[in-house]
C-alpha cells in the first residue's frame, strides 16, 4: 500500500504529498500523521501540497482535521504550495480550513512555524532529556 513519508526535522514533521491523494490514502496520512506528531512531541507540521492540482471537499476536510488534531497535540500545522485552482476551489466549496496557515513555500512556511512555536521550551527539553541520558551512562 502506498505511504505518504513523514519527515522529522528538528522540532518539526514535513509531509510532502507527491500525489493527488485519494480517500483511503488520505485517511492513512492523517492517522500516521497524529500518532507521529503524538511520538515525537512535535510542535509543528508542514504539509507540502505543491504539486497536488485537486483538491475536494473530502480533501479539504482532511486538512482542517489534521490541523485541529494537531492543535490538540500542542502542534501547529502549515500548508504550503497551494496552486491558485486549489485555494479557488476551497473557498467555492465554503471550506475556510480554520487553523490551518498558509505560506507560499517550504522556507516561508518554516519561518510561520518558528514564529509560531516557542523553540526554547523546546530545546531546554531536549537538553533536560541529555542530561537525563547522560545521567544513566555514569
Amino acid at each position: 500500500m502506498e505511504k505518504i513519508p513523514i519527515l522529522k526535522m528538528g522540532p518539526f514533521l514535513l509531509v510532502t504529498i507527491q500525489v493527488d491523494l485519494y480517500d483511503r490514502l488520505a485517511l492513512n496520512l492523517e492517522a500516521d500523521l497524529i500518532k507521529t506528531i503524538s511520538d515525537t512531541n512535535a510542535k509543528g507540521v508542514l504539509i507540502d501540497i505543491s504539486v497536488v492540482s485537486i483538491v475536494d471537499s473530502f480533501m479539504g476536510r482532511i486538512i482542517g482535521n489534521i490541523a485541529s488534531m494537531s492543535k490538540i497535540l500542542d502542534a501547529e500545522t502549515v500548508v504550503v504550495g497551494m496552486q491558485p485552482a486549489v485555494a479557488i476551489t476551497l473557498i467555492e466549496l465554503g471550506l475556510p480550513l480554520t487553523g490551518v496557515h498558509t505560506a507560499l513555500n517550504v522556507e516561508r512556511g518554516m519561518d510561520l512555524l518558528r514564529s509560531k512555536v516557542n523553540l526554547d521550551e523546546y530545546n531546554n527539553q531536549d537538553d533536560d532529556e541529555e542530561s537525563t541520558d547522560d545521567q544513566r551512562d555514569h
